[in-house]
Order: C-alpha cells, then structure tokens, then sequence
C-alpha cells in the first residue's frame, strides 16, 4: 500500500473515531478525494471500517458495544419465535418500520428473499440483515451514531421519519408495565419510536414475555397505542396480552 492511502486510511480511522460516525460524503470533504475512493479504501480495510447505508462506522462498532451483545443470548428462542408470528402481518408491498434493539432483528432475518417491501430502521444491525435482502427497499435513517444501541438519531429525521408512509411499524421495548406502558433504556430512541407509531396505520408491540413486569427508564407509549402485542405465545389485542 502506499504511503498516500495509507496516511488516507489513517485519517478516516480517526475521524471515525473522533465522530463514532462519519457520511461519505463528508470523509471524501475531509480527505479531498473522490465518494469513490473512500468506498474503496474503507472495502480494502474490513477490520477497521463498515460502509453502511451512507456511513462509515468502526468495525469494532459492529453488533453494538453495549448490552446489545448480552441481550442477544437473552431468551433468544422467545425472540425469534414472536418475530415468526409478526412476520405473518407483513404483506408485499407494505412500508414498515422496524425498530431497533435484539429482538426486531430477528424479524429483519426472516423476511423472505423474495418479498418486496419498504423498511425503515435505524440501528446496524436491522440495517445488515435488510441490507441482505435483494427486494427490500431500505430507508436507513441517518445522525449522530450511538454504540450503546448501535443506533442513530438526530431530530432532523422525526420530521421527514412523519411523511413517510408506514403501513405497520413494529416497536421493541426492554420493559412493560400494564399500567404505565412500554419502556426503554435509552432515552435517544423514544421520540423515534414516537414518531413512527403516531404515524403509522398500525403498530405492533414485539416482546418476549420476559419483558412483562419490568419498568426501564424511558416510557414511551401507552400499550393502548398498538394495535397487538406479539410475543412468543402469539398476537393478542393490548387488553388481552397481560
């Protein structure tokens, strides 16, 4: 490699490690080269970079540096099994918010191949699985990047994330309270899941039943807002799910 790109691909390390997320269009800016050649140096070095949906992340920041590695393994079998059954309201053709955290990427893994939809995320590794699939249209939307949740949020995207037309928007939540809803941990993440289920036709709740009788500490929404609950055990109507 020559001193030229390897002084480049050094400074991209460090301003994606300054930034935690850097636009390509902003690091071929800041290297003075073209969209192209940043694409290629960050393809040439996958130990040090992920291109992502515009955005050039750390590979350590993959899969989330936070407890997004410890509630992967955390009823795993409960999480994939509720997923299933959510799988079966998505129709072809509909534009559907998947939210993020280590439930919902188990329902971006099961989208067929072959069914054409729209879907808008925000976290990596819903954006990975997605990416993947041939007939997906992905909306990734875009800010400042957050490693706790592998995620990304600015307040410049609720008002456009409000235009978009969501047929269903499936929501996680690390807890609910029967009375007082559905909660997260982070409190970045709340006017997102907001803004998609004010705006769509339905929203769903996706949970394992682990999930029933925890309170985090970001409340979101009322159980009243969804149109089901889906867990291991099925779909059930917010009334009927306690």
């Amino acid at each position: 490699m020559s001193s030229r790109r390897m002084g480049r691909v050094d400074a991209l390390a460090d301003a994606v490690a300054r930034r935690g997320v850097l636009h390509l269009r902003d690091a071929a800016t800041l290297l003075g080269v073209s969209e192209m050649t940043v694409r290629r140096d960050v393809s040439a070095h996958p130990e040090r970079f992920t291109y992502l949906g515009g955005h050039i992340v750390s590979a350590d920041d993959i899969g989330g540096a936070y407890e997004l590695d410890r509630e992967a393994d955390s009823h795993a079998g409960a999480k994939l099994a509720a997923c299933r059954h959510a799988l079966r309201l998505i129709k072809p053709d509909d534009t559907i918010f998947i939210d993020c955290g280590s439930t919902l990427v188990h329902l971006a893994q099961q989208i067929p191949a072959d069914l054409p939809v729209t879907a808008i995320c925000y976290s990596l590794n819903v954006a990975q699985c997605l990416a993947e699939k041939p007939n997906v249209r992905m909306i990734l939307l875009g800010g400042i990047y957050h490693p706790a949740s592998a995620t990304f949020a600015s307040g410049e995207w609720l008002e456009p994330l409000g235009r978009l037309g969501i047929n269903k928007a499936f929501i996680s939540a690390g807890g609910i309270d029967l009375h007082r809803g559905a909660s997260c941990s982070h409190f970045h993440e709340v006017p997102i899941k907001q803004k998609a289920i004010s705006g769509a036709i339905e929203s769903h709740l996706v949970v394992d039943s682990s999930k029933f009788g925890i309170v985090k500490p970001a409340f979101f929404a009322k159980l009243g807002d969804f149109r089901s609950i889906v867990t291991e055990n099925g779909a059930k109507a917010p009334d009927d799910a306690a």
